[in-house]
């Protein structure tokens, strides 16, 4: 067999990897694009098109590098062999193919490539080209001027693949190696601390090395600790030879680790936590003051935040922990970094058992524990030889023996159903008993409070008898109820998890028997004493009687109720002490103190999470008050409207505390707003006005500066103002302002002639005009004009600095010696005039315009430096000259009529160039960066004359402008340098969303004839604008002319939705920031006065140090970030040629730092079986390729839960900071934010209570707010929650989770208590907010900071917004199962668990209340009208006073009409925006019919929330981000709303109905209405909601298109594979599915709602005057009868369309004849002999109807019982039927108002923004147009 050099590609003719780079020497090297670059273009194409087989992914390096050199080593056979060892039998998918194609390839250019050979042999051959590639290229980086870090990586990753091909053809691999030069050549400058973590990892002395371990590399010191427990436990490690080289520097820079571990293509865990462990090590090396040895104390720190919870659970447990330490300094840092490594190499390799941190802990314990044996030299007990691991030491084996095993039990759970164990579902029932279960002491306490309230109402007592002994005696029967409620509990305790205790210990049992025992003798022994007590009533029990009445003989013992009461209440009396002293608590919840652990035994589970959580004495105090003065308010004022006549009232008295806590946290946010200093800027006049001190600001807040510490709170903010001569300072300002305010400069650095500041021209816009009017039409004194100018500052700076830069201007561009002299007599006479105050005594104002406007022509042709105008340019100066001269000067200067007479008598004139002298002018004169920036700002302070409210115009750039000045005078951690800030990466998941936009998505138009880019012109219309100007186009067709400009459109369109590119381009921004700062920290005041700009371009010096400024920037921000994104399925995609890959690896090749994680699925071999094998893959790009990094296998698929968080899970093992930000696909970063994260990232070190914290949330600005009128509801909506809510949640409520991201972790501590997220299926659905449980339980602290913010995208139409809220209230239905939220119920305090309740479920528990309240008053109001009790009770009423009816319809309508919402929304936009604009936005949202949306919202949230509670079912639900401009169809909309709100709203509507007609309680339509209004409200947007706000909804065309899409829809039959949307019984089997798994106590919740539908058919029957008043059952069962003939009717007619409608069609027209006959007959004897009227007719449908869908239901929830009988197709048939009508009945009203054209005019102008509708209009006519012609 041949052997040969490297393999070819052979995939495609062409290779996408050959782009003129020249592999043969120095000379082809090629500086790498800009790390720097922000902004995202896109190439045209840049796809790897080496598509290799999946079982072949190791080859691919291969064949990319033969692709590189094939032109001087044309030799290839080694990747067939080793494609062929791969996979022998070629069972894999395409390798049968591609091994084919391959060696066809290789036949063909076999006999060429041997004529090519230099050497004999190919062995000699590749040994001669790796020495010659060495020489020519790798040394030529050494020595070149182009030396390039990203060209040494790819040095590297070639010299890798030619040294494996080089082992494989030289078996003795004797082969010389990359000396060690190659290294030298990359010393990095910021190598200290890198030097000093890989130095102490390489202390391998003492360690004992297997005896399969190359003994020549341990002597070298190639080897390290984490090779030395690779090798003694297994760990993944590497295949390949590694190309590690061996010298006493060995990695002396993390660039060159970082590129060592890209050189090598078979990935693994050892070499990923490596490189983790040693950054881990480097950045707290670099925070330390002053130095101590290499990564001592860094190691120390390190450990101890790794271990802490390792440690504290030990201590739980009570073992001892495995983490055993010498004495000695250098054997125990040893120990220490083996210990660290360790645990790094379980939790890299541990993939989904990641989720479970304790587990990890145990398998850390034992393996720790061997480890301190081997090292040791302990001896076994059992074997009598010395301990060695358990498993063996072999590849993988750790992966293979521990991980996989977990795994699958795990993974057993996926297939599980609802209710059994397993990861799927937790085992709890499913009940809503679980609200009133997890928070038992609010409902108790809310239920004692009631009890109260009724007590006085029902015995009308005063307040001021509340004291008396009959009144306190009654008041007392509270603590009956206290203990019945504690039993209730007890018993919940038992049957909710009656499915999990056969897991549970026996003590656990036990003492959950014992409680049921302890609460039912109290539920028996209070309410006998409480008997007893009343001398009136006697106990029923004599024997007991006599007994206690004994007891009273003891005068001096109190009354046995009161001692009862108080023995009762003995623990809690306990509990309250404690409350008062939370550190006390603290403690005791951590003890082992036998006597404490048995009282929290009897009180709460003893359980690892939920200890110790509570907070500091002052935090307690600020929310206990809050709370207090809440509540307080919640019960005065339902003692104030609460009388017990009306059921309904008592839901209220429950929903009125969500209102009362809406108003509190309105008050409180604003407060606490307000003294953040939020708003304080809000727009561009206080920005001018407070800009002075913004240079101090920013010195203070975003410049580091050494032993400065954060000031506490002042009610004045102010900064020292940078004087002109703090230069640098002022510069340095200047170069952030600048980078972020590319259109608002500041000078880099002052003139040193001009002794002021040089504002940025907005704040000086229209200035000199404005002066200028002043001075011309002035008459008075010189002072009082001077004093008038000096009275606005940025005026004064704007003329001396016109005036300095005019002379400048003349003194740089006149240089003849009379010019000059004349120029400068007349600077003499002004600056002397002014001096003297004599200015406009001695010259004449009205030529100043004249003078200013030849001036400004003068700055034109000196911007544009024409040589064609130097004649033009003399015209200007004579003209000027004259002006100055004749028109303004009074007194005639005798000098200067000197020279002009000299300058005659010589025959030229001033200005012009004699034919024998030297020119007079230079023009034009010499150019600079300095010039022209003087010139352009002279220009632009002479002409601009809009104020400088105006400027800019993009309402968002000034939105940001705002915000970020306002923000550097809140209170925020000082800034500290680059280099000891704490490290950040940054995550965003991604599954299969848009990337970029292509150039089809642009074009492709909707059935209006919309398309993307006509949208986005009509929303953005001064950002096009903007953008036609930058790419030189003036029409809409020129910009297709070229790639670049379609490039160019398809990124502006995809920066303006939520596309992956718009967040990577914003994420990138931290990297672009970092950089900046660390050049304001390191660079001199000569660097930082010539500009960052300066430092990015090299020069030729520069390039030729490879320690230049620039480097070290770039290394500063490759340590301090990283930024990964998880796009999962990026394999797949690229293998199946998706555009989606080609525009992530374009994302990566524009943004050389961005990594992305994926999921790799290839097909492996095992004997003669093949399997799937799955690996965590990251990649980076190289030369327009992807190129792979790590490579890690998983045990299994890494989706067995939820896919979010899975996907977070396997890929954050790459991620490198200290700090881990998380961050959607659908958000935004702001450059000016960026700037403040190292200041966000103090919040760590600082203060803020009894634990640091581990959780910093993040406001979020909601950027789609300007897309709809939807999207700004919602775009408000979501901002008052990200601000205002979550800023009482943190402070004072202290009870802020996770929801959502931005929010900052603390890495370390989450990856060791179970990563950011949980994903068990169904139960964390909602998977953010779980993650601020977790920390929370597990004595984390999260806080909120609002001095920076990031972007967010939010749903824009209002499908997408429903299936939004969906999802959120499925996610809270379901957290209200979670053993977290019972954990918080029962371990916060008291106050803080209300504050959990109302921020959590709580909110949506008072939603179904709003609508239970709804169905409670309906129904009761109808039961008392048909039983005819309703006139007897509202006589009653209103002699007591309807106050209390008044109050219940007010709540609820509070509540419906979004008016909750409503609050913090206005106190939100008021606090930032002023609360005009506040008003005015209520005002507006209101008419354009924000009520109707929340209403409708209420539904959603209902619906969703009360099924996944009683049946489960909770899924993700994609709501897709694009930009919703299309109508949706009825059919559509139909199926999404039909069981969330308009079979309620139907049934409502009956009601409403049912009650006007029989009800007696509205004497008048007046009272009927203000009794209903809100109810009828509610109907109408449940019904029409979908439709008035759906484009297009009320357009004719449409509406018929409509029907006959629904109409087809709903007469298809379903079938295997037809989906929901194309048939009606699809559909309805899907919306069923949650009944097929819900459990037995759904089916029953299901049977008992539907028997209100028989309760109201029972009182409508005895309504009927068919009836004539008999009031026996025998109507009822008449009912039903009537009720089973029509349902045998018509299942005659379906039976008889079957059977007779084909074949015997005259038999079925007969069946329908007598049928219709017997029908008429009926009604005529019905009509004639028993008094039946055309009203009964229509009551007996209102009545029936209901009952029919009664049936429906009864069925469904029955479903296999129906089946078993043969009736589930008549219970189809009857569903059709019912579908049917009330489609028709929701179609109807709409298509009338189509009729209307004003109604869609009316709709559209209502939906979208004035600018769009018109273009929509014209958009219409011109399609109208096109079809005519």
């Amino acid at each position: 067999m041949e052997e040969g050099s490297v393999g070819k590609n052979v995939g495609k003719s062409t290779s996408s990897s050959s782009h003129g780079t020249d592999f043969s020497g120095p000379q082809g090297l090629t500086r790498r694009p800009s790390r720097s670059a922000a902004t995202t273009t896109f190439s045209m194409e840049v796809f790897d098109n080496e598509v290799v087989p999946s079982s072949l992914q190791q080859i691919a390096p291969i064949l990319r590098v033969a692709t590189e050199i094939q032109n001087d080593r044309p030799r290839r056979f080694y990747a067939f062999e080793k494609a062929h060892r791969l996979d022998q039998s070629s069972n894999g998918r395409g390798v049968r193919q591609f091994k084919t194609a391959l060696l066809q390839r290789l036949e063909r250019d076999d006999a060429p490539s041997v004529a090519a050979r230099v050497k004999k042999t190919d062995a000699r051959e590749i040994e001669s080209f790796y020495k010659q590639y060495y020489e020519n290229y790798v040394k030529a980086l050494d020595q070149g001027e182009k030396a390039d870090r990203a060209q040494l990586g790819k040095a590297y990753q070639v010299a890798g693949v030619l040294f494996e091909v080089l082992c494989a053809v030289n078996k003795s691999e004797k082969a010389e190696e990359v000396p060690a030069d190659i290294i030298a050549s990359a010393r990095d400058v910021e190598a200290k601390q890198i030097k000093a973590a890989v130095s102490a990892l390489k202390n391998t002395r003492g360690l004992n090395w297997p005896a399969s371990v190359d003994q020549q590399k341990q002597k070298s010191g190639e080897l390290d600790l984490l090779d030395w427990l690779k090798a003694m436990f297994g760990f993944q490690a590497c295949t390949v030879s590694r190309l590690i080289l061996l010298s006493e520097d060995w990695l002396l820079s993390y660039f060159i680790f970082y590129f060592m571990l890209d050189v090598l293509f078979q990935k693994d865990n050892i070499r990923n936590q490596r490189e983790h462990l040693i950054l881990q090590l480097a950045h707290p090396h670099a925070r330390l003051v002053p130095k101590p040895e290499p990564s001592n104390k860094a190691c120390t720190s390190f450990m101890n935040k790794l271990f802490k919870n390792y440690k504290t659970w030990c201590k739980f447990l009570e073992r001892k922990h495995s983490l055993r330490l010498p004495q000695g300094n250098e054997e125990g840092k040893q120990r220490k970094l083996l210990y660290m490594g360790l645990y790094l190499l379980i939790w890299g390799e541990a993939a989904n058992v990641r989720f479970l941190p304790e587990c990890l802990c145990y398998i850390f314990h034992n393996m720790a524990y061997e480890l301190h044996g081997l090292l040791a030299g302990n001896v076994s007990i059992v074997t009598g030889e010395n301990i060695k691991p358990s498993y063996g030491g072999d590849d993988e084996a750790f992966l293979r023996k521990v991980i996989t095993p977990i795994y699958r039990v795990i993974e057993k759970g996926k297939s599980h159903k609802a209710g059994s164990l397993g990861k799927s579902y937790f085992v709890e029932t499913r009940s809503f008993w679980h609200i009133f279960r997890s928070f038992v002491r609010l409902w108790t306490f809310f239920m004692l409070a009631l009890q109260v309230m009724v007590i006085i109402a029902w015995n009308d007592v005063p307040v001021s008898d509340i004291f008396e002994k009959e009144v306190l005696y009654k008041l007392s029967s509270i603590f009956n109820t206290a203990a019945f409620l504690r039993f209730f509990q007890s018993l919940l305790d038992i049957i909710l998890n009656f499915p999990g205790y056969h897991r549970l210990k026996f003590t656990d049992v036990l003492r959950d028997i014992l409680k049921i025992i302890s609460c039912l003798a109290w539920s028996i022994v209070l309410p006998l004493c409480y008997i007893h007590q009343n001398d009136n009533i006697s106990l029923p029990f004599g024997k007991v009687e006599d007994i206690l009445s004994s007891l009273n003989r003891f005068e001096r013992i109190p009354s046995l109720y009161l001692m009862a009461v108080a023995l009762y209440l003995l623990p809690n009396l306990l509990s309250a002490a404690l409350f008062i002293f939370p550190m006390l608590r603290r403690w005791i919840e951590n003890s082992d103190w036998l006597i404490v652990r048995f009282l929290l035994w009897w009180s709460q589970p003893r359980i690892y999470v939920g200890r110790g959580m509570h907070e500091s004495q002052f935090a307690l105090l600020k929310y206990v008050q809050s709370l207090i003065v809440f509540t307080a308010y919640h019960f005065v004022d339902g003692y104030l409207k609460f009388t017990p006549t009306f059921i309904c009232q008592y839901q209220v008295y429950f929903m009125d505390a969500q209102i009362w806590y809406a108003i509190f946290s309105t008050l409180s946010g604003g407060i606490i707003g307000a003294f953040d200093r939020l708003g304080e800027i809000r727009t561009l006049g206080m920005l001018r006005s407070r800009f002075q001190s913004m240079p101090g600001a920013f010195s203070v807040c975003l410049l580091p500066s050494e032993g400065a510490k954060r000031k506490g709170f002042s009610l004045s903010k102010r900064f020292s103002e940078v004087t002109p001569n703090r230069r640098t300072e002022a510069a340095k300002f200047a170069q952030l302002w600048n980078e972020v305010m590319d259109l608002m400069l500041v000078p880099y650095s002052s003139d040193p002639s001009l002794n002021l500041i040089q504002w940025p021209p907005f704040l000086l816009a229209s200035k000199v005009p404005i002066a200028l009017d002043m001075a011309v039409q002035f008459r008075s004194k010189d002072t009082d004009l001077w004093k008038r100018i000096c009275a606005d500052e940025y005026m004064k700076c704007a003329v001396i600095e016109c005036y300095e830069s005019f002379k400048l201007v003349l003194n740089a561009l006149v240089v003849g010696h009379t010019e000059k002299r004349i120029i400068g007599i007349i600077i003499k006479e002004v600056e002397s005039n002014i001096s003297k105050n004599t200015f406009l005594t001695n010259f004449r104002m009205g030529s100043l315009p004249t003078l200013r406007n030849q001036f400004v022509k003068l700055v034109e042709n000196l911007k544009e430096g024409d040589e064609s105008k130097h004649n033009t340019v003399v015209l200007l100066l004579q003209d000027m000259l004259e002006v100055v001269t004749r028109d303004m000067m009074i007194n005639e200067i005798r000098e200067l009529v000197e020279l002009g007479h000299g300058s005659k008598d010589s025959g030229t004139q001033l200005f012009e160039k004699a034919t024998d002298s030297r020119p007079s002018i230079a023009f034009p004169p010499p150019v600079s960066a300095q010039w022209e920036e003087q010139i352009k700002r002279l220009y632009l302070l002479l002409t601009v004359n809009e104020s400088a409210m105006d400027v800019p115009k993009n309402l968002e750039a000034r939105r940001r402008i705002t915000f970020f000045t306002n923000s550097l005078f809140m209170e925020m951690p000082r800034a500290p340098q680059v280099r000891k800030m704490l490290s950040f990466s940054v995550m965003t998941p991604y599954y299969s969303e848009e990337t970029v936009y292509s150039k089809s998505d642009l074009d492709m138009e909707n059935e209006d004839g919309i398309s993307i880019k006509y949208y986005l012109r009509k929303i953005f219309p001064d950002e096009w604008e903007n953008f036609m100007e930058r790419i030189n186009c003036k029409e809409d067709l020129d910009i297709f002319e070229n790639d670049e400009n379609i490039l160019q459109l398809r990124h502006w369109v995809s920066l303006r939705g939520q596309t992956l590119c718009r967040t990577v381009r914003g994420m990138m921004y931290y990297r672009r920031a970092l950089k900046l700062q660390a050049f304001l920290d390191m660079a001199n005041e000569k660097e930082i006065l010539e500009g960052y700009k300066a430092v990015t371009i090299p020069s030729e010096e520069d390039k030729k140090n490879q320690k230049s400024l620039y480097d070290r920037l770039e290394a500063v921000a490759d340590m301090k970030f990283t930024y990964v994104a998880t796009c999962q399925n990026y394999g797949n995609q690229k293998r199946s040629g998706d555009r989606r890959a080609t525009d992530i690896l374009n994302l990566m090749v524009n943004n050389p730092a961005l990594r992305v994680a994926y999921i790799d699925e290839v097909e492996e071999r095992e004997g003669a079986k093949s399997h799937k094998a799955y690996y965590s893959v990251l990649i980076k790009a190289a030369d327009n390729l992807d190129q792979e990094i790590y490579r890690i296998k998983l045990p299994g698929s890494a989706k067995i839960g939820e896919g979010k968080p899975e996907n977070q899970n396997h890929a954050i093992v790459f991620t490198r900071g200290e700090a881990l930000q998380t961050i959607d696909m659908n958000q935004d970063n702001y450059l000016e934010e960026a700037f403040k994260m190292r200041n966000l990232l103090e919040e760590f070190h600082e203060d803020h209570g009894v634990r640091p914290p581990t959780i910093l949330g993040v406001r979020e600005h909601i950027f789609t707010g300007s897309v709809s009128s939807l999207a700004w509801f919602m775009s408000n909506q979501e901002t008052s929650f990200v601000t205002i809510g979550q800023r009482v949640l943190a402070r004072p409520l202290k009870v802020r989770f996770h929801y959502g991201h931005p929010d900052v972790f603390d890495r370390i501590f989450h990856i060791t208590r179970g990563g950011i997220s949980k994903a068990s299926k169904g139960i964390n659905l909602s998977e953010d907010i779980f993650a601020g449980f977790n920390s929370t339980l597990r004595r984390g602290n999260i806080t909120h900071h609002e001095y920076i913010q990031v972007g967010k995208g939010r749903d824009v139409g209002l499908n997408q917004i429903s299936l939004f809220e969906a999802k959120v209230a499925c996610g809270n239905g379901e957290q209200t199962l979670s053993r977290d939220i019972y954990r918080l119920g029962h371990r916060f305090d008291f106050f803080r668990m209300l504050s959990c309740y109302y921020t959590t479920t709580g909110f949506y528990v008072s939603s179904m209340l709003v609508v239970l309240t709804v169905y409670a008053y309906l129904y009761g109001r109808l039961y008392l009208s048909l039983s005819g009790l309703e006139r007897a009770i509202m006589k009653s009423a209103r002699i007591r006073g309807d106050t209390a009816l008044k109050a219940v319809m007010a709540s609820q309508s509070v509540v419906q009409l979004g008016l909750l919402m409503a609050l913090p929304m206005v106190m939100e936009i008021g606090l930032e925006r002023g609360f005009r604009t506040a008003i005015g936005d209520l005002i507006i949202m209101q008419l354009q019919l924000a009520a109707v949306f929340f209403t409708f919202s209420l539904g959603t949230k209902v619906h969703y929330f009360g099924r996944t509670i009683l049946h489960g079912g909770a899924k993700y639900r994609a709501t897709g981000r694009g930009f919703v401009v299309r109508h949706e169809k009825f059919a559509e909309n139909y199926r999404m709303y039909s069981r969330s709100h308009f079979t309620k709203a139907m049934e409502l509507f009956i009601l409403l109905v049912v009650y006007q007609a029989y009800g007696s309680a509205a004497t008048s339509s007046t009272a009927y209405f203000f009794l209903t209004s809100s109810m009828w409200f509610l109907v109408v947007s449940w019904l029409f909601a979908p439709f008035l706000f759906n484009p297009s909804g009320f357009e004719w065309q449409k509406i018929v298109e409509d029907w006959e899409d629904w109409s087809t829809w709903i007469s298809n039959r379903g079938g295997i594979g037809v989906p929901a949307n194309k048939s009606w019984e699809s559909w309805w089997e899907e919306e069923q599915e949650h009944l097929q798994s819900t459990g037995p106590i759904g089916r029953l919740m299901e049977l008992l709602l539907s028997l209100r539908f028989f309760f109201y058919q029972y009182g409508i029957v005895y309504q009927l005057r068919v009836s004539q008043n008999d009031k026996s059952i025998m109507i009822y069962g008449l009912s039903w009868l009537v009720i089973l003939a029509v349902i045998v009717i018509l299942k005659i007619v379906s039976m008889g369309r079957k059977k007779f409608s084909a074949d015997f069609q005259l038999m079925f027209r007969l069946l329908k004849l007598f049928l219709f006959i017997g029908f008429t007959i009926t009604l005529v004897i019905l009509f004639q002999f028993l008094g039946l009227t055309v009203g009964d007719i229509f009551a007996s449908l209102l009545a029936f109807m209901p009952t029919g869908w009664a049936i429906l239901q009864i069925a469904q929830a029955c479903r296999a019982l129906v089946k078993a009988l043969g009736m589930w197709g008549s219970v189809k048939a009857l569903g059709r039927g019912y579908e049917y009508i009330m489609g028709v009945m929701i179609f109807t009203p709409v298509a009338i108002l189509a009729w209307f054209p004003m109604v869609y005019d009316f709709q559209t102008r209502l939906l979208f923004n004035q600018a769009f509708s018109r273009g929509l209009q014209i958009q219409r006519i011109l399609a109208g147009g096109k079809k005519n012609k």
